[in-house]
């Protein structure tokens, strides 16, 4: 049985460190934002980066590893783990543009989750691979549909059968918002999107902006 600080996203924010981000605008402005990134004090040691957060979880408390020992599936998954902000950056241009550019990404994903065949999820069992992007595709999906009228589902049926997989895990449903909150928070934060001038800033914020809706 998976314990409950491997099932669910929620012990990611279990200790949270404030990072105060200001960026210097075009116009010479300073804006300053108020942020909260996940991370972990344990042993008298802070982890405080949400891969290295959900690894350090998987190997340091009880229950199954959620990582595979299979080696073709332990490269997939850092492949895909690597990935991550990748993801993110795709996001971010389809604010930036018409909606499209998420296209690739969200293909991307249907393609990783066709992969395996032994179970819906992207290493076919349940990984630390559906817990890293568990909180973004969530939390896109109703923000791309309502600002950019995209649909992050239409045509991908293994990313469908995987959100309803997913929404059958306890620790995970714990997560969850409703989209109108979603979307309420989002746009709170992309009031203050045009603050950050560095493509490597905007992907941490908006990744602290998922994790602080856990």
């Amino acid at each position: 049985m998976i314990s409950p600080p491997k099932l669910q996203l929620q012990a990611l924010g279990k200790t949270r460190a404030k990072v105060l981000i200001s960026v210097k605008m075009a116009a010479g402005s300073l804006c300053e934002v108020t942020v909260q990134l996940p991370s972990l004090e344990h042993k008298n040691e802070v982890k405080g980066e949400s891969l290295v957060l959900i690894k350090y979880i998987d190997s340091h408390f009880e229950g199954p590893s959620l990582f595979p020992q299979d080696p073709d599936k332990k490269e997939f998954a850092e492949e895909l783990l690597s990935y991550s902000d990748g993801f993110t950056r795709a996001v971010i241009s389809a604010f930036k543009g018409d909606g499209n550019e998420a296209g690739a990404a969200f293909d991307f994903i249907e393609t990783a989750l066709s992969k395996y065949d032994d179970g819906p999820f992207f290493l076919g069992q349940f990984s630390l691979v559906d817990i890293a992007y568990a909180p973004f595709i969530e939390r896109y999906q109703p923000l791309l549909l309502a600002e950019k009228k995209y649909d992050t589902i239409a045509g991908r049926p293994k990313l469908v059968a995987w959100i309803k997989e997913m929404d059958k895990i306890d620790g995970y449903k714990q997560t969850k918002r409703e989209p109108k909150e979603i979307l309420e928070i989002y746009k709170k934060y992309f009031l203050v999107f045009s603050c950050f001038l560095s493509t490597v800033l905007t992907v941490d914020y908006l990744k602290s902006v998922a994790y602080n809706m856990i």
